[in-house]
């Protein structure tokens, strides 16, 4: 019969107390200093003596075998493993939470809480970019990466029409930096809407073109008709009270253009030079 003794150092077991490990024995020094698990919490031995807790291969002594979070006792309790740490189940529960965007806190079931647009907050925590007072549920405005309560948004971002002093809400037309509602930016003469339309301003009034040329604009002292400063007749030419279509500034006599050029003015026609040595 073969001496039964220790694998390593090959001292006799016999009346001693001793481990088996992969079908060969060890005595307990032997056992703790060169065949014991590591464990992955105090990074030191689990002897023979102590109680060892294994999980995926991994070893912990029991009494370090705690929940990452709140360091409770897992070794006889149910826990979970979540992002390479181990959780009791209450800390697994929170974890899963979402965070507030405002405190970064989690927010736990039965928490008042605001969801806007796949973010969520706190009740209390949902305040006005602006004033800092609680939206909570109330009426908000978002704007660029804020987002502001109704009296914080209409004091700052809300324009007033010109006309009718009240919001633009939507839309609007915008002339010289001044909001207009559509429907009240029209001709003063007509009341047509001038949104997208030729328009003339005058003394702080607008015009639609045919009230322009109907009721507000020069004759022309040539063709007679309104000079309006669109398309042809856009250039003009003015000599004391009078004006002219720079096309229809014409010598009276020969009829040569004289926009841009020299010209004589004599009861009330005007002649190029040649003409007027005739008069």
């Amino acid at each position: 019969m073969s001496e039964f003794k220790c694998h390593h150092c090959e001292e006799s077991l016999q009346g001693k107390k001793y481990v088996q490990k992969d079908g060969a024995n060890y005595c307990m020094t032997c056992f703790d200093s060169h065949c014991a698990n590591i464990c992955q919490e105090c990074h030191k031995p689990i002897g023979a003596d102590s109680k060892e807790v294994c999980y995926k291969e991994q070893f912990w002594h029991n009494t370090c075998f705690k929940c990452s979070k709140c360091s409770q006792p897992l070794a006889t309790e149910t826990f979970v493993a979540w992002d390479k740490n181990i959780l009791c189940n209450k800390c697994a529960t929170r974890d899963t939470f979402p965070k507030c965007k405002g405190c970064l806190k989690d927010i736990e079931e039965g928490d008042h809480n605001v969801e806007y647009k796949g973010t969520i907050w706190h009740k209390n925590c949902f305040v006005c970019t602006n004033c800092k007072d609680i939206i909570g549920t109330k009426n908000f405005f978002p704007k660029d990466e804020g987002f502001y309560c109704v009296t914080c948004y209409d004091a700052l971002f809300t324009k007033y029409c010109m006309k009718c002093k009240k919001p633009i809400t939507s839309g609007g037309v915008s002339y010289q930096d001044q909001p207009w509602h559509s429907e009240c930016f029209v001709c003063v003469s007509c009341s047509k809407e001038l949104s997208g339309q030729r328009f003339t301003a005058m003394d702080d009034q607008y015009f639609c073109v045919d009230c322009y040329k109907n009721y507000i604009a020069k004759k022309c002292a040539g063709c007679k008709n309104p000079i309006t400063g669109f398309g042809k007749g856009a250039n003009v030419v003015a000599h004391e009270q009078n004006s002219w279509h720079d096309y229809c500034f014409n010598c009276k006599t020969c009829s040569v253009n004289l926009a841009n050029k020299h010209f004589v003015f004599h009861d009330e026609q005007v002649y190029c030079p040649d003409c007027a040595k005739n008069l």
